[in-house]
């Protein structure tokens, strides 16, 4: 009777950096937020070259605050591309250049949700549509949040004065995602991750300032 195979040592997954001879690069429009550039590549030194559009984007970073009770804070806001309102995370644009990104982060807290917060960590780094943009994005989770006081606050504008607040239970959150009624990436991927970490009591989340070697400016 043949012996049961040994099991294979388990393989760590990670992307890598993977440079390519760059033959030529062109920005082909340039937009009010990001710009569309037109690269011409080789995948090897025989092979033919390549020309890829794509949108080359200063990167953002997205928020899930999370109070006491392990609830988080849904944002809903019109997003004209998909014609749909959206229940998001706060979030936003890298755009300020040399800013360190929780500072960003910290920024964008308080000027989409009016919080602040005393605890920071890092749920994940994910790319939001690698084949069509350079935008690279941190999800961090916020803790231990206050007010921002009303004479401080930020006054929203455009789609932004329609925001509107709620505060979910996690797992209530993680049933939305997978019922498919949640379709922010940034939320869809910052909820699951939460929950994921809230396994070890959210011990294992990287700190705030750890490296993001995927960033544009990190690259």
């Amino acid at each position: 009777m043949p012996g049961t195979p040994e099991a294979t040592p388990a393989k760590q997954v990670s992307d890598a950096p993977s440079p390519r001879r760059l033959l030529s690069s062109e920005k082909v429009y340039e937009g009010r937020i990001w710009d569309v550039v037109s690269d011409t590549f080789q995948l090897s030194e025989s092979g033919d070259p390549l020309t890829r559009d794509y949108i080359d984007h200063p990167g953002a970073v997205a928020i899930l605050p999370m109070n006491d009770e392990g609830q988080i804070l849904l944002l809903k806001q019109y997003r004209h591309p998909v014609g749909m309102d959206l229940w998001e995370v706060p979030a936003g644009l890298l755009d300020v250049e040399g800013e360190d990104f929780v500072v960003g982060a910290a920024r964008e807290l308080a000027e989409e949700a009016d919080l602040a917060a005393g605890t920071w960590n890092v749920l994940a780094d994910v790319f939001n549509s690698p084949g069509s943009s350079s935008e690279a994005i941190r999800i961090y989770l916020a803790r231990d949040l206050t007010e921002v006081p009303h004479h401080e606050r930020h006054e929203r504008t455009d789609e932004e004065a329609e925001i509107e607040f709620h505060w979910i239970n996690l797992d209530d959150a993680v049933a939305s995602v997978l019922a498919g009624r949640l379709h922010n990436p940034s939320a869809v991927v910052g909820i699951l991750a939460a929950a994921a970490a809230r396994a070890a009591n959210y011990e294992d989340l990287r700190p705030a300032d750890a490296p993001w070697p995927a960033h544009p400016s990190q690259r």
